[in-house]
């Protein structure tokens, strides 16, 4: 398998479209918490001052800003490190923003162990199940600029929250420009019929990776793209589950295996 790295860093790309879109949305504001150098919102900020909010080093703080924001008919996009946009937020995001239906689209950098050298206060291996547990909460994890790019307007266009989780290093370019996504909907990047192996963001490239590598010892491998973790495409990994009678799940931070043990099949989901 060859696959080449993208010339330009996800938050990149993820900046860029606030710009692009803030150019066409007044209503299009970003809170931050002194971290627009790290996740490159700058560029917004250099293009909108007048719809840049900076409230330091606050993220708590940045989350209840954001949900008024929200309430004056404005949609706010908060940034911070995604153990901080989640464990330390999740009062503020459950309440202020979920529980008082506003409108606010988070976002988490550096997930897992991708923000590296900033050690493991920084290391957040929770985030997605603190955040997909909070009612009315889209959670969305892209694997390259091509999906980031295809989804990132359905998630402007929703009316409910939304969590975005982006990696540090470059990714992989695993779709073209011209795929078609849906929130939701996970994508099957191989056939398999012996196990199904399901990963998001920075893991689907070590899918594909070991899916070879079990071809190799006569597996066949299937590998499904679960772009969104909240809603989950149910439907998808159970048909694909029926089929391989195990599954194994690979995320930044942790997996589970499912294994199927004469007719009997077990299978947990999270939604």
């Amino acid at each position: 398998m060859t696959l080449e790295r993208e010339n330009i860093a996800l938050k990149e790309v993820y900046s860029d479209l606030l710009v692009e879109y803030g150019a066409k949305d007044p209503r299009i504001v970003i809170v931050e918490a002194d971290l627009m150098r790290s996740g490159s919102t700058d560029k917004f900020q250099k293009a909108f001052p007048d719809k840049t909010f900076d409230v330091g080093i606050a993220e708590s703080n940045m989350m209840c800003v954001a949900a008024g924001l929200s309430l004056m008919g404005k949609i706010p996009f908060t940034h911070t490190f995604a153990v901080f946009a989640s464990r330390r937020c999740c009062d503020q995001i459950n309440q202020s923003v979920a529980y008082a239906g506003c409108n606010v689209k988070m976002c988490g950098s550096d997930p897992g162990i991708t923000t590296e050298l900033n050690g493991g206060t920084h290391m957040s291996m929770d985030d997605i199940g603190i955040l997909r547990g909070i009612p009315t909460m889209t959670v969305f994890e892209p694997v390259d600029s091509c999906q980031l790019k295809a989804l990132f307007p359905q998630i402007l266009a929703l009316e409910t929250p939304a969590y975005t989780r982006l990696f540090r290093p470059n990714a992989y370019k695993i779709f073209s420009e011209e795929t078609d996504f849906q929130l939701g909907k996970g994508v099957v990047l191989r056939e398999g019929t012996d196990v199904t192996l399901i990963a998001s963001g920075i893991m689907v490239f070590e899918a594909l990776k070991a899916a070879e590598l079990l071809a190799q010892e006569g597996i066949g491998a299937e590998v499904i793209n679960i772009h969104t973790i909240k809603p989950l495409d149910t439907e998808l990994i159970l048909a694909s589950a029926a089929k391989t009678g195990c599954v194994v799940t690979a995320e930044a931070g942790r997996s589970l295996v499912c294994r199927h043990e004469g007719e009997r099949r077990s299978l947990c989901l999270y939604q």
